[in-house]
């Protein structure tokens, strides 16, 4: 008797589940957790029962939260965060785990250099103490993101107890327009369906625009999973997957690459899999997209106009956002602009601002954060600091930087930026301020005008890479 057709969740799930209990919950193998600052809660839990941690040479370690992305010989800014940086250093070291430190060339954000490291593989379970770990997904791996009691248990025995989620397959039929990519897919989704819409699920995403897709833009997709309330993302490995991954210092090498692209392959859902929930989009629907509010589905086209009278929840969202309803979202002044996070930092990214900068001067300021050292060098290579610099914007050092509001990168109480971020909750990037969400070439168009702006023109007669 031939087996059921299985999902992508299925396949992974079924691979790494050690046990199950009565109550349907499974104990989960992880076979890589990745460490940021906060995990010293985690740590303490082990150093009070007098844990070691089980599989040191699985888990790894990296400097973003807290990062600060000047003045780096500092250490940080405030003896707080210098603290952090310094728990994390010890506790790295008296556990034997690998920790990518501030002055490291490998440094980054932890969902940056995961992939570029290639500890991100198709096939893996991979776990943080953050709930952004879905951007691994877009490599076929099961990836979410854990709690600190979670993040202890794994220390402790390298696995973790989880619900399984329900299936959501979301299929982008077409093709996207020029100045569109993937943080519009992922806003458009949200914007659609809503902030709780997928909440209880794993995402699958497929159709031919996600395979249309770079694997910084699968990332971003997949990223932006958990802002629509699902438990992670996922799309399916591919020759895209493999391509990116082969020669990263933590990829299989040798015939040990030959025998894992064919494992990869098989990292499809089977076609007659069944999912608990199907949803599409057209792409041809899809504008660069633009948040109003203090949510990300609070979000339309930028060629939209701010809803009027549609209830309490977004009559007080308008108010902290200081935004007329009614009016078009283009044309809102901005006062300062943001390049970077986990989300939108990346070499792709900082190239697709660039092509909009080449030549023009940003009207406000900002800043620009590449997601990693690494990133930082090829940029810097390649020419696009000079770039974002000539235009009058701040280049800074790889970290969270302003998505978290953390080092003195800060919007003022008031302010209103224009940002490459995930999240646009109130406060999320200083007390009071104002953030839209949008693309890095949405970005760069605000910096040039000063105002929430379609790309679109001024993208005409520009190649971007």
């Amino acid at each position: 008797m031939s087996a059921a057709p299985q999902t992508l969740l299925d396949k992974l799930w079924r691979a790494h589940e050690v046990l199950q209990r009565e109550d349907g919950t499974s104990l989960l193998w992880v076979d890589r957790h990745l460490l940021h600052e906060g995990s010293h809660h985690a740590f303490a839990k082990l150093a009070a029962r007098g844990l070691p941690v089980a599989v040191p040479e699985q888990s790894f370690a990296v400097v973003d939260h807290y990062a600060p992305t000047r003045n780096r010989a500092e250490g940080g800014t405030t003896p707080e965060i210098r603290n952090m940086i310094a728990r994390l250093r010890e506790n790295a070291a008296r556990h034997g785990i690998r920790l990518f430190d501030l002055m490291d060339p490998d440094q980054g954000i932890v969902h940056v250099i995961g992939p570029e490291q290639g500890l991100t593989l198709p096939g893996l379970t991979i776990n943080c103490g953050d709930s952004h770990t879905s951007t691994h997904g877009a490599f076929g791996a099961l990836a979410f993101g854990i709690g600190a009691t979670e993040v202890a248990h794994v220390l402790a025995t390298q696995t973790v107890w989880q619900a399984r989620p329900r299936t959501l397959r979301l299929r982008f039929d077409g093709a996207l327009g020029p100045g569109v990519g993937a943080k519009d897919m992922a806003l458009a989704w949200i914007a659609r369906f809503g902030a709780d819409a997928a909440r209880g699920h794993a995402i699958e995403y497929t159709g031919a625009a996600v395979r249309g897709l770079s694997m910084e833009g699968r990332m971003t997709l997949c990223n932006l999973s958990i802002e629509g309330g699902a438990k992670l993302g996922l799309i399916a490995p591919d020759e895209t997957t493999f391509a990116y991954l082969a020669g990263r210092p933590h990829a299989p090498q040798g015939a040990a690459w030959d025998r894992a692209c064919a494992d990869w392959a098989s990292l499809q859902s089977d076609p007659e899999a069944a999912f608990d929930r199907e949803e599409s989009l057209d792409c041809a629907q899809i504008a660069p997209v633009v948040t109003w509010g203090t949510r990300p589905d609070q979000a339309i086209p930028v060629t939209g106009h701010l809803p009027r009278g549609e209830g309490s929840e977004v009559n007080s969202a308008l108010t902290y956002m200081g935004l007329e309803a009614g009016r078009p979202i283009a044309g809102v002044a901005v006062d300062q602009v943001f390049i970077g996070s986990c989300t939108n930092g990346r070499i792709e990214d900082l190239r697709a601002a660039a092509a909009v900068l080449a030549g023009r001067a940003a009207k406000v300021p900002g800043q620009v954060s590449p997601g990693s050292a690494r990133v930082k060098a090829q940029a810097e290579a390649e020419g696009l600091d000079r770039i974002f610099t000539e235009a009058g914007l701040d280049w800074t050092g790889a970290g969270c930087a302003m998505c978290v509001g953390m080092n003195g990168d800060l919007v003022p109480p008031g302010a209103r930026c224009a940002s490459t971020t995930n999240r646009n909750f109130k406060g999320r990037q200083g007390p009071g301020a104002r953030t839209h969400l949008m693309s890095p070439a949405m970005v760069a168009a605000a910096a040039v005008t000063g105002e929430i702006t379609d790309v679109r023109p001024l993208l005409a007669g520009r190649a971007v890479a």
